[in-house]
């Protein structure tokens, strides 16, 4: 149950007819992974701390630097060469003391992630670069674990969910293949801070649909943001029957 503290803290949120007491609950019982502590990963621990959910996994083997402020919030200059990880659980501490924060400070291997996907409900896939995307969507499908997928540079960011638990859901590998040698990343192309606020804000709320059951989640779209423009699209997209990732789970 909720307890009256927690009640209080929540209200907001648990007035809503979409989440009640019964989401709420559901929230509270939950595990996120949260892969990245950066531009994306800073929103979305804070949200999902604020927002209750009980046991955030927080990965990220990286330090605290000076150019990362201008965009990954949940670091301040007190944190610079600190451990991201230890610099995020000060914060989500003082956020809410009444959720169990989980360290993962070293780099994951495959062996690590697919522990670490196995021993959550659900993964938040907040890093930088194309091989982490690849291998995350790879360990949640193989675990059966729904993925929020969120990317952003320049001033351009991309948003959808991947679903192992439904049939019509493609992976991540389904979309961008095997990627190209030259992806960049936002050390190297740049990017706007308020832009991976927004993504990562989002792929939030996705979660919080997803753990507490309320809502259309994005599978099977993208979700396409033009910052410059201020212009949202979505696109459909379709599972490959032939992925070499996801295919074999839905034969």
């Amino acid at each position: 149950m909720l307890t009256d503290q927690e009640l209080l803290r929540y209200s907001r949120q648990v007035l809503l007819a979409q989440i009640d007491i019964e989401g709420q609950l559901r929230l509270k019982n939950s595990r996120a992974l949260i892969v990245g502590l950066g531009g994306l990963g800073s929103p979305v621990a804070m949200y999902l701390s604020a927002a209750g959910v009980g046991e955030l996994h927080l990965a990220d083997f990286d330090t605290v630097d000076v150019t990362n402020l201008q965009r990954q919030v949940l670091h301040d200059s007190a944190s610079v060469g600190v451990s991201k990880v230890d610099s995020a659980i000060a914060r989500l501490s003082a956020i809410n003391p009444e959720i169990d924060l989980i360290a993962h400070r070293n780099a994951l291997d495959e062996d690590s992630l697919s522990a670490a996907v196995a021993a959550v409900d659900l993964v938040l896939d907040c890093s930088d670069n194309f091989a982490t995307r690849q291998a995350v969507n790879a360990a949640c499908f193989a675990t059966g674990k729904p993925l929020v997928s969120g990317a952003a540079i320049r001033l351009e960011g991309q948003l959808s969910v991947f679903d192992p638990r439904r049939p019509e859901s493609p992976c991540y590998h389904c979309l961008y293949g095997e990627g190209s040698d030259a992806e960049l990343t936002c050390s190297e192309a740049g990017v706007v801070g308020p832009l991976v606020g927004l993504v990562g804000s989002l792929q939030a709320l996705e979660a919080l649909k997803l753990l507490a059951q309320f809502g259309d989640v994005l599978v099977g779209r993208l979700l396409l943001i033009d910052a410059l423009g201020t212009h949202f699209r979505e696109m459909r997209v379709k599972r490959d029957p032939k992925c070499p990732v996801c295919s074999a789970r839905h034969v």
